[in-house]
């Protein structure tokens, strides 16, 4: 999604009224409630909040120049790999082997067998269309985002096709891109 992402592929900016940005604030709050403390540090009410709208209905959140959140069309909002590796906890994990590594950092899919050999894990609460973290198999900071196609029992029972459509990874253009202006 962000492979050749850069400022290039921005269509509009523009600030939000107070009104979408209670509406943003409260469904990253739904999606996320392990950001309810610190939710006030990271979209204040008072500093302005603005809305990038990019090729292929993809939309960013910026505050102070600075991308924390993204969704498609009217999806959920994911956030960016540089908060998620500020607050490590807010998103459920499921975790590749060291086979799949090279691949999910260049931006594939991540297969079903990648999340159930043996250097695999899987959150058997995660259901379908859910955003998730993709960990390494070793590593201490998550490589990827994604966005399942399958619920966890789903992935271990079929074992074959994509089970996480990969959104963000680490040296994509988002994560290249540290601020906006």
């Amino acid at each position: 999604m962000f492979k050749k992402f850069s400022s290039e592929d921005v269509s509009s900016q523009n600030q939000v009224k107070a009104s979408v940005q209670r509406k943003i604030r409260q469904s990253i709050a739904e999606e996320y409630p392990g950001l309810e403390p610190v939710l006030d540090d990271l979209l204040p009410k008072k500093a302005p909040l603005i809305v990038v709208k990019c090729q292929n209905h993809l939309n960013l959140v910026l505050v102070n120049s600075v991308p924390l959140f993204f969704n498609i069309r009217d999806g959920p909002y994911m956030p960016t790999l540089r908060l998620l590796h500020q607050y490590p906890n807010i998103m459920k994990k499921l975790q590749v082997d060291r086979g799949a590594i090279k691949f999910v950092l260049a931006g594939a899919n991540i297969m079903c067998p990648g999340l159930t050999s043996p250097g695999g894990a899987l959150d058997d609460e995660v259901e379908a269309e859910t955003p998730v973290a993709i960990m390494a198999e070793g590593k201490q900071h998550a490589l990827a985002i994604g966005f399942t196609k399958m619920s966890a029992k789903d992935i271990k029972a079929i074992n074959k096709g994509i089970g996480v459509d990969n959104m963000h990874y680490l040296n994509d253009g988002l994560w290249k891109m540290e601020r906006l202006d």
